[in-house]
């Protein structure tokens, strides 16, 4: 058996998981999906992101008429508040994800911006039991949102390795970090960080030095599947055995072009299905589409792909939710 301070890979030395990388950061799970694009792919991508294509009218119904009102949900309901931002009951507790709920996904106000108003504004939030974080994107942590909620020393905070630093800066205070397949327990709700494909990172100088998540949310009557921002792997299946079965499934389908630089971040409608399906959810909700516009599809295809898919699956199309910004559905 090594001694303590043996180096790793010493005989008997515990070797970290595969996503930890020696010498600091994290990467993917075994078997990922890795990008297979050029300097001129990124530079094609990186010239559509600078022009930004005109956005097409957008499709009614997209919003509902009206604020959801978060304070009045029931156990085992789901309200879309946009983009990949939700609230939900369950165990008992009030839970937001994924924060972003501005105008621009970006630092200082800058980044792609917003075509649709969320739900509802961070000032304007009820004091939640839980926010629980997939990974520090400009897109799904806000940092002006994160500021503008009230009640920031009260309420607890779950989010992968990493990202405490991030969070202190926005004044809260209890925050619990998770690696994957580590639990966090708050009366009747169980919190588990779980595998994705992704990467992280809010500047050039710090990609991957947090760590990504999906996220299990257990009760004693239903377990929610919360994707953050992920591409197709053989991680799911493993998900779906250890961690599964899911009432519901929170899976991104947007944001997929073009799939040279895409496919080991964003899955699209069609492996969106295929997640599900490997983690074994009942119902899944489409997200990450419908609120803003980050890479160059048309962006309000992917419903129809999604449901689509389901079909062509054998998934159930009735088991294809997709949400109007705003509604609320029992789960």
């Amino acid at each position: 058996m090594a001694a303590p301070g043996d180096p790793p890979g010493a005989v008997g030395a515990i070797q970290p998981p595969y996503h930890h990388r020696q010498g600091g950061g994290f990467r993917n799970p075994e078997g990922s999906p890795v990008s297979r694009a050029r300097l001129r792919d990124f530079l094609k991508f990186l010239l559509w992101d600078m022009r930004r294509a005109k956005l097409p009218p957008l499709p009614p119904g997209l919003a509902t008429a009206i604020a959801p009102d978060l304070s009045a949900m029931q156990e085992n309901e789901v309200t879309w508040l946009g983009h990949a931002c939700f609230a939900l009951r369950i165990g008992g507790k009030l839970v937001l994800t994924d924060p972003y709920l501005g105008k621009a996904a970006g630092p200082f106000g800058l980044g792609p911006r917003r075509f649709l108003p969320p739900a509802i504004t961070a000032a304007d939030l009820p004091q939640l039991d839980l926010i629980v974080i997939s990974h520090n994107h400009y897109d799904h942590v806000d940092g002006a949102a994160l500021g503008a909620y009230r009640w920031r020393a009260q309420t607890p905070v779950v989010c992968p390795l990493g990202l405490a630093p991030l969070l202190r800066r926005q004044g809260f205070t209890r925050i619990t970090e998770l690696d994957w397949w580590q639990d966090w327990r708050c009366g009747a709700l169980t919190v588990t960080a779980l595998p994705a494909v992704h990467f992280s990172g809010r500047g050039p100088f710090d990609r991957n030095r947090t760590l990504w998540a999906s996220m299990a949310l257990a009760g004693p009557h239903r377990k929610v599947w919360f994707g953050g921002d992920t591409g197709y792997g053989a991680c799911f299946r493993e998900i779906g055995e250890r961690a599964g079965p899911f009432d519901l499934a929170l899976v991104g389908i947007g944001a997929y072009e073009p799939r040279i630089i895409m496919e080991a971040s964003h899955a699209t409608p069609e492996e969106a299905i295929m997640i599900a399906r490997d983690i074994r959810a009942r119902t899944a909700v489409g997200m990450h589409w419908g609120s803003i516009m980050l890479t160059p599809e048309y962006p309000f295809e992917a419903p129809t792909r999604f449901r689509r898919a389901a079909l062509e699956q054998q998934y159930g199309e009735e088991n294809a939710w997709i949400m109007q910004v705003g509604e609320v559905r029992g789960f």
